[in-house]
């Protein structure tokens, strides 16, 4: 995420309201596209007012990077919930899937520690290194979800990774016209956890 936008975002935030913080990687950063045609972009604008959206998201990051940085956007922004999209990164460089489930363990009990609502996106990945490994990555977020009883964002989007249009050229990414069917999918999810009003 450019650091001036980030900046932009750190002193824009309400003083009053409730906040939702994307801690994300490169699906929930805008990767090749204009920041403000992506997803995430597209679902404040639907929420606002009623909601700040907060995108602390960055192209390439592991959840080892996200643990790293979530205290620090914690004490900023004071979120009311937390969306942890995070892992695709560790899955797809081959990581120990132990190490993921851990730092994901720790991202959600620092959540919940200040009373903060964490809500899990759910993940998956190609069979790159087989599918054991692929499956028991996938597995990790339902047994999370499971485990703290916090609500989970399904992984919904096969559909886009078999269409041409949907995915960038380079066959991993979304592409412009995916952002308006993303943002659709994560508003349908949380519209019964953030008891969104009627028409929003």
């Amino acid at each position: 995420m450019p650091r001036f936008f980030y900046l932009f975002l750190l002193l824009s935030i309400a003083a009053n309201g409730s906040t939702l913080l994307v801690l994300g990687d490169s699906l929930s950063a805008s990767y090749g596209i204009s920041e403000e045609n992506g997803w995430v972009q597209l679902l404040s604008a639907d929420l606002e007012p009623q909601y700040k959206i907060v995108n602390a998201s960055i192209s390439g990051d592991t959840s080892g990077n996200g643990l790293a940085r979530l205290p620090r956007l914690l004490e900023e922004f004071n979120p009311n919930y937390v969306l942890i999209e995070l892992g695709a990164n560790d899955g797809l460089r081959g990581h120990p899937l132990k190490l993921l489930k851990t730092n994901i363990e720790k991202m959600i009990l620092m959540c919940q520690d200040k009373n903060i609502e964490p809500l899990l996106f759910g993940m998956e990945i190609p069979a790159n290194y087989g599918r054991r490994y692929s499956g028991n990555f996938a597995a990790i977020y339902p047994s999370l979800a499971l485990q703290f009883k916090i609500p989970l964002m399904p992984f919904q989007f096969e559909d886009l990774a078999t269409s041409k249009s949907m995915i960038q050229a380079d066959g991993l990414h979304p592409s412009l016209e995916a952002q308006k069917i993303i943002k659709s999918r994560v508003k349908s999810f949380l519209t019964p956890i953030l008891k969104l009003e009627p028409g929003l």
